[in-house]
Order: C-alpha cells, then sequence, then structure tokens
C-alpha cells in the first residue's frame, strides 16, 4: 500500500518561485508502508526527532546515467524546502530535486542479495542498473 500526501497530515507549499511547476497529477511524492517502516526505524536509530527532523531526498548530478539520488537525514527542513508528512514521518526534498522527483514514489526491497530504498521515478527515461542514478 502507497500513503500519498493527499492521505497526509500536510503538503507544504511555502516554496517561493519553484523553479519548473511539475505537470498536474504529479505533483505529489508517495512512500510505501515498507519504506515508512524503515525509516521510522533508521531515526530511533540515528536519535532524529521526527518533531523536527525528517528524511532529506535529493538529486545531485553524477552516477553513471547523469544524476543520482540523494537521501540522508536532516535535523530540520530548510526555508524553501517542501515538505510531506506521512503520519510521523517528515520528508524533506529542495526545489531543484522536485523537479525530478515529483510523482515519485521511495519503496523499500528486500532480497536476499539487496536489501535498501528504490526510486520509483516516473520522471526517470532511462536508469543505470543499480536503480542510484538516473536520466531525466
Amino acid at each position: 500500500m502507497s500513503i500519498t500526501t493527499e492521505n497526509a497530515v500536510k503538503d507544504s507549499e511555502t516554496v517561493q518561485s519553484a523553479p519548473a511547476a511539475p505537470p498536474p497529477g504529479k505533483t505529489r511524492l508517495n512512500v510505501t508502508e515498507k519504506a515508512l517502516a524503515r525509516i521510522r526505524a533508521a531515526m530511533v536509530k540515528e536519535g532524529v526527532s521526527p518533531e523536527q527532523g525528517g528524511l532529506r531526498v535529493g538529486v545531485s548530478g553524477g552516477g553513471c546515467s547523469g544524476l543520482s539520488y540523494n537521501i540522508r537525514f536532516d535535523t530540520q527542513p530548510r526555508e524553501r524546502d517542501r515538505v510531506f508528512e506521512f503520519g510521523d514521518v517528515r520528508v524533506f526534498v529542495d526545489p531543484k530535486s522536485y523537479i525530478y522527483l515529483h510523482g515519485m514514489t521511495l519503496d523499500y526491497n528486500e532480497g536476499l542479495l539487496q536489501s535498501g530504498f528504490a526510486f520509483v521515478n516516473p520522471n526517470a527515461n532511462k536508469s543505470c542498473g543499480c536503480g542510484s542514478s538516473f536520466t531525466a
């Protein structure tokens, strides 16, 4: 089951002059229940306060396909971040990364050989084999 910000507490729209508006119908970020459970567990382990901190998801140049996903914890959102709340989990996305991440689903896969977060991104034209970089 996937949770969207429509079911979440809020989607902060305090972003001023975001670079480009995403197409209608793709303005949300999705996080699956499996990913939320892993995020919650990692926040406890890392000592990140759910009231102030959250998961920062972003994109930077690099990787074998041109753009790489980044994921880390942050103590608070930045001034221009979009803040998505999924119950007690907050996800921060900066305006430039949001151009590439709108409509994306963050999932968590567990397998015998590899476990980790998976980005299901409708904006990616091509992805590398490891799933950590893409071309838009």
